[in-house]
């Protein structure tokens, strides 16, 4: 567990009137538009970088400090889900992430996430999608040190674990527990080789009424149980390992079978076939710049893959995790099994908007976007 200490350096104490401005004009906005199951938080964080490659080793020199100040709605019963998952909060969060490293600069992320509680509400875990900011990516010219984020946007994720007792004093609660953050930009540009913070975090929750307004449902839906089936196109652009060769656009074409195995989810199994132009034009880069790697220039650089999976219903928003095996894949250098984990969002009971990430376990390969049709 890393010892915990308070820094009070600029850096760190701008970031503080920052967050603190933005939660008096939150205060303000909520004030107007009623304040019943409202509240915001301001946690302080210090953590390590986890050294998950070799190849960011010169850049873990210190252990990161941050804040993450976050706004929550508590759901207020209306919906059948709401009491499905024992009344979670929805909100937005911004992230601080001083990484006392100048070779990698600092992050700032804007959020949004889910929180659900376990024990009677006293233990939190949440998950936060969102986007981050480096403020010193990588630069062949002026900071080629830092392969860890290859551009100044890149997705985030975090996953955040603790305790939480609301309302000790007044409207002020605390809580405190563990943070796993997560940057990348999912190889959009390279060099991609990411950062993984673990930390430990403690903070005041402020809210915004004495109690939380519940109800009861308005009406319970059934999920259909038969099976059903979908057809998916994900696109997106990514950068080969090789820097310099540039973002080449990509496209994957995905079949399911799903079959509801309640009203929380659906199994699945699936089918698609994987395009990729940023691989077509490495497979003869590399059999002519690298004859030591034994690569034929005629490889078949389009793959095939099957899968299994599962869909998580939340409201109109689902979540969605798979793990899949290549059938046909001649290039093989990453390995025979790829991940998924994404978000879909409903715009109709049977179209779908689609966001996701593919991986090859710690290594990213593609940031996905796309529709779906489900018959």
């Amino acid at each position: 567990m890393p010892k915990l200490t308070v820094c009070f350096n600029m850096n760190r104490l701008l970031s503080l009137r920052f967050i603190i401005c933005n939660l008096f004009f939150l205060v303000a906005c909520f004030s107007a538009i009623g304040q019943e199951n409202w509240s915001a938080s301001l946690q302080t964080y210090q953590g390590a970088i986890l050294p998950h490659s070799e190849n960011i080793a010169h850049l873990i020199t210190n252990k990161p400090t941050g804040f993450l100040f976050s706004v929550n709605h508590k759901v207020d019963g209306s919906k059948e889900w709401h009491h499905t998952y024992r009344f979670p909060e929805v909100g937005f969060s911004f992230h601080t992430q001083n990484n006392h490293n100048e070779t990698l600069g600092d992050l700032y992320g804007l959020y949004a996430h889910y929180n659900f509680y376990f024990l009677n509400r006293r233990l939190q875990f949440r998950v936060g999608q969102g986007v981050s900011y480096a403020t010193n990516p990588f630069d062949k010219e002026t900071n080629f040190r830092n392969v860890a984020y290859g551009s100044k946007f890149m997705p985030s994720t975090y996953f955040m674990l603790g305790y939480d007792q609301p309302r000790i004093w007044q409207n002020i609660g605390i809580n405190a527990g563990l943070l796993f953050v997560h940057h990348s930009n999912a190889t959009i540009k390279a060099p991609n080789t990411s950062t993984n913070t673990l930390g430990v975090n403690v903070g005041l929750t402020y809210h915004f009424s004495d109690e939380d307004q519940t109800g009861k449902a308005n009406s319970y839906v059934d999920y259909p149980q038969q099976i059903r089936y979908n057809l998916l196109f994900r696109t997106g652009v990514n950068e080969s390992h090789i820097i310099g060769m540039g973002q080449k656009p990509f496209y994957h074409i995905t079949a399911i079978v799903e079959k509801p195995l309640n009203n929380y989810g659906a199994a699945q199994l699936g089918a698609e076939v994987f395009l990729s132009n940023s691989l077509k034009e490495l497979i003869p880069f590399l059999a002519t710049s690298f004859p030591e790697e034994g690569m034929d220039k005629n490889t078949d650089w389009k793959r095939v893959g099957v899968f299994v999976g599962y869909e998580w219903y939340l409201n109109k928003l689902t979540a969605e995790g798979n793990i899949g095996y290549y059938v046909h894949d001649e290039y093989k250098k990453n390995g025979s099994l790829y991940q998924r984990l994404g978000l879909r969002y409903y715009v109709t009971p049977n179209v779908f908007g689609v966001m996701s990430l593919k991986t090859h376990f710690a290594k990213a390969e593609a940031f996905e976007v796309g529709v779906g049709y489900k018959l």
